[in-house]
């Protein structure tokens, strides 16, 4: 692993850790007001290359961004395309190309820490936040060091998990969760079952012509860079368990098990404990890191190396997502 000595600073920019807590994120100021985001990008650009293999994510603050317009050229610069949401488990809305909203939930609703479409076998290896406008009141972005999650959990639970894999099931539509056609970018089954081969995923219609899927995935992965060990996966988010109690409780009296939205079982279709769950929960919480958001800030995380989730809010705020350089297990497994 890299030092973060190796960080030199340059005339125009200042690098700390944002916190005594970690070096999760470090936080990366200009030393003068006005200064654009764009026009520092290539010494910002082999700063971070420095930075992230170390501390996971970086909090650009205080520059000039210049909007969402301005956030998509940044990210777009690092040199990788700007990828679609694919095969997406939450509600977003496409604002331009390769920018999206953050997920549409209700401000009232937590959203758990987890990396970017690690319930699947291909994801972003990055992704970007603008904060457009932070909210008055919560609506913070923590985030986690992956790594630190994986040493945490205890070793009988990593293997059980890493040995074993893990089988997510996922339910589409029928008001209860995304609409297929939403998730796959088409109306078209075929597109659908087209995709779902090249990636892996089983697929069925259901007799009301929903779409139901299986994939089997990874627990753990190690990283292609640093090659640590990383907790990568949504078992305690897609698990049945993860629900409230109450939530639970009434989509089980309409939904067999099987046809839940989402749920996940270990790769052999065995149930999860969910005691062993409750246990990366507690870490998962021992291990976040929350910052309060500044309107300009950009937040640029490893998505293996580093989770993320959302707090509560109230008051408008408005928080949008871009991903780049797209990798999957099958890359891990070839490297």
């Amino acid at each position: 692993m890299a030092d973060l000595s190796m960080a030199t600073l340059d005339a125009a920019v200042d690098v700390r850790p944002l916190t005594a807590h970690g070096v999760l994120p470090q936080l990366i100021t200009p030393r003068s007001s006005g200064v654009s985001l764009l026009a520092e990008f290539a010494q910002l650009a082999a700063q971070i290359d420095r930075l992230l293999p170390v501390c996971a994510g970086v909090l650009l603050r205080g520059f000039d961004v210049q909007g969402v317009d301005g956030f998509r050229a940044f990210a777009a610069s690092f040199g990788h395309p700007l990828l679609g949401y694919e095969f997406g488990s939450t509600p977003r809305s496409r604002l331009a190309e390769g920018i999206y909203s953050s997920t549409e939930y209700p401000a009232h609703q937590h959203i758990p820490l987890h990396n970017e479409q690690s319930y699947s076998t291909s994801w972003p290896m990055k992704i970007w936040f603008y904060c457009a406008q932070a909210a008055p009141v919560g609506g913070e972005t923590p985030i986690a060091d992956s790594r630190e999650v994986y040493r945490k959990i205890p070793e009988a639970i990593r293997r059980r998990f890493s040995e074993r894999g893990l089988l997510y099931v996922r339910n589409f539509g029928g008001g209860l969760d995304v609409p297929w056609p939403q998730v796959f970018n088409t109306d078209d089954p075929r597109q659908v079952e087209a995709f779902c081969r090249d990636h892996g995923i089983a697929c069925e219609w259901k007799e009301d012509g929903e779409l139901r899927t299986r994939q089997l995935c990874q627990a753990v992965a190690r990283h292609p860079r640093t090659q640590e060990l990383c907790w990568f996966n949504q078992a305690h988010l897609f698990h049945v368990s993860g629900l409230e109690a109450d939530v639970r409780e009434a989509l089980l009296e309409v939904v067999e098990p099987l046809d839940l939205p989402r749920n996940v079982y270990y790769g052999d279709g065995s149930e999860l404990e969910t005691s062993l769950l409750d246990e990366v929960r507690g870490v998962l919480a021992q291990e976040k890191q929350l910052f309060p958001w500044q309107s300009g800030d950009v937040l640029m995380l490893d998505n293996m190396l580093a989770a993320h989730a959302r707090t509560p809010f109230s008051g408008p705020r408005k928080v949008v997502v871009a991903m780049a350089e797209a990798y999957s297990a099958r890359d891990l497994a070839t490297s």
